[in-house]
């Protein structure tokens, strides 16, 4: 009997894999509890010659109607002003913003001009998706880059044709979350798995079971329900519950981006045994363009002169005193003898990683080799390219 205890204990020391620990409030979010976009069409004016084409339409009819509403009637008039940009203002409308709050604008260039350096966003009503208005924007635009140029050159860093106003936006509409009056509410994870929901139902009904009741909806959900004798609210029960320490779980995955060569692998990536063997070839050509140029004063070839060979690339030359222009070309071809190397089982992701860095890979190369790998089995991850 004691043996089998024993041996029940060694197989759960070597299947028991120690994870790590989260808040709640990291991990998961309250079911209704959310951001909402904003979005909006302004102008931005006060800009050094570097706005829209008046001749684009919509950016000319903006105008108008804009001096329009401050008393000043342009209708039916041609209007030549290069110092004025057409934009769309976008803006986050976080969970319990109060009227007054300001939040952060993004102003974006939908016509051509080319930079908003300088520029100021007049008054834009920020909409949401039911049409309403929840925040108006205005302000200078702030940018991230430069563009300035000329007739035959011109410089610039990153993107001069977007700007963000930094607190240039006031909320005018606020959401209403009755958390207060609510007996029960639904926690969402931000990354479904159905070890972290159980881990979560665990740690709610052993830390605050007295209070409430947690129950496993799926690998996504995990409902929360008040008990009838609770003396609490529910806002002071979510005070207490987004501090709690939860064990996170994950799938496998291995992130790859083609375009920087960077990957990342997650500590739950395992690989098979697998032979692995990764060399490059490389082909160099070389053309170079010889020129035969006669002596000066050199007599004109004559009805009787024998052709000239030249000794390198085996070209006839023509007699006498004629330029020649003839072609080298040299091809070069280069390839690496990489040997065939035998990739152990990985424990952990380290292992991993040393193995295949002792091949002496690239990030670009590591790429090209776990999504072959992932082609032969041997990879218990998923792969993601981005």
């Amino acid at each position: 009997m004691t043996l089998i205890i024993l041996m029940v204990i060694a197989l759960t020391g070597m299947f028991t894999r120690p994870g790590f620990s989260a808040r709640l409030k990291d991990i998961a979010s309250i079911s209704g509890v959310r951001d909402n976009q904003l979005i909006g069409y302004g102008l931005v004016v006060g800009l050094a010659g570097t706005g829209d084409d008046i001749k684009n339409g919509f950016t000319s009819e903006s105008l108008s109607n804009m001096l329009h509403r401050q008393g000043i009637f342009m209708k039916g008039k041609t209007l030549k002003s290069d110092n004025v940009a057409a934009v769309m203002v976008t803006a986050t409308l976080p969970a319990f913003a109060k009227t007054g709050s300001k939040i952060d604008a993004i102003v974006s260039s939908i016509g051509d001009a080319t930079s908003l350096h300088g520029g100021t966003l007049l008054m834009t009503p920020l909409k949401g998706a039911d049409g309403a208005i929840y925040a108006v924007a205005q302000g200078p635009v702030i940018l991230g880059g430069y563009a300035f140029g000329g007739a035959n050159s011109n410089a610039g860093k990153n993107h001069a044709s977007a700007g963000r106003i930094v607190n240039g936006a006031l909320v005018e509409r606020e959401l209403n979350y009755d958390l207060g009056q609510l007996r029960s509410l639904t926690l969402n994870l931000l990354h479904p798995d159905f070890s972290t929901s159980s881990h979560l139902t665990h740690v709610v009904n052993k830390e605050l079971g007295k209070y409430v009741q947690a129950s496993q909806v799926d690998a996504f959900s995990v409902n929360v329900r008040m008990r009838e004798t609770d003396p609490m609210n529910m806002m002071q029960l979510i005070s207490l519950m987004e501090n709690l320490e939860v064990p996170v779980d994950s799938r496998a995955v291995v992130v790859m981006n083609e375009k920087t060569g960077t990957i990342v692998m997650g500590e739950n990536v395992r690989i098979a045994t697998v032979a692995v063997a990764h060399g490059n070839l490389s082909i160099q050509i070389k053309e170079d363009v010889l020129v035969s140029q006669p002596l000066p004063f050199s007599p004109p070839p004559t009805k009787g002169d024998s052709p000239v060979k030249d000794r390198k690339s085996g070209t006839i030359l023509a007699p006498g005193g004629h330029t020649v222009v003839t072609k080298d070309t040299n091809v070069g071809v280069a390839e690496e003898k990489n040997k065939v190397m035998v990739v152990s089982k990985g424990v952990t992701i380290q292992d991993v990683v040393r193995a295949l860095n002792a091949i002496g890979v690239s990030p670009r190369d590591l790429i090209t080799i776990m999504q072959t790998i992932k082609a032969a089995g041997a990879l218990q991850a998923e792969l993601k390219i981005i």
